[in-house]
């Protein structure tokens, strides 16, 4: 369809006043669609609205992607709209353990995508640096927090990163060789986060 003919259904089947040239600056990424707009051309195209979308990141476009409006995923993981809607907004997810776990099985998100549409990418792996370094039992509860995972589960798999790093900086640094640098140690911290997400599939 041409850009003409999707504008012309968008305002003849759902009333919405787009223009060709906005559904082009939809096509090239210039532009994002509301909701309204995402739910509305899904239905002139003929397809799901998660078929418009490139991979989902964010919490808006995963929501976006199941369809849902900002109140129905509020009212799935039990918290206000306009609690929810800031959360979206600011891209920083702040809700509790059993709305969090919620928002995973509602949006069918795996532990590493939630922590991407969360936005706590950054804060997990600052708890997992820590468990790699120090005592990994004083970090279950915070990544519980931000994981909902079986807690056997995760205490398994930060047990398994401490060893790891453990394990490849004694045999870096105790045996003479070129010195265990903190760069080493960085570049083997970045592998063993890796081998947590292994661990946790």
């Amino acid at each position: 369809m041409a850009p003409g003919h999707v504008a012309y259904g968008l305002r003849a089947q759902y009333g919405m006043a787009v223009t060709p040239d906005t559904v082009v600056a939809w096509e090239r990424g210039q532009l994002a669609p509301t909701s309204r707009e995402l739910t509305a051309l899904a239905g002139v195209l003929w397809c799901a609205p998660s078929e418009l979308l490139a991979a989902a990141t964010t919490l808006r476009e995963h929501r976006m992607a199941r369809g849902l409006a900002p109140e129905d995923l509020a009212r799935r993981v039990g918290m206000e709209a306009h609690v929810y809607q800031r959360m979206e907004d600011s891209g920083r997810w702040r809700g509790n353990d059993r709305q969090t776990a919620a928002l995973a099985e509602t949006l069918g998100l795996g532990p590493r995508a939630l922590l991407t549409a969360t936005g706590r990418d950054e804060e997990l792996a600052a708890v997992l640096r820590d468990a790699a370094t120090t005592r990994w039992q004083a970090y279950v509860r915070p990544a519980a927090k931000m994981l909902p995972l079986p807690r056997p589960t995760l205490e398994g798999a930060l047990q398994r990163l401490h060893g790891e790093y453990h394990a490849k900086m004694a045999a870096t640094s105790s045996w003479g060789a070129s010195g265990g640098s903190g760069d080493e140690g960085r570049v083997y911290l970045e592998e063993i986060v890796d081998h947590f997400w292994n661990a946790i599939g």
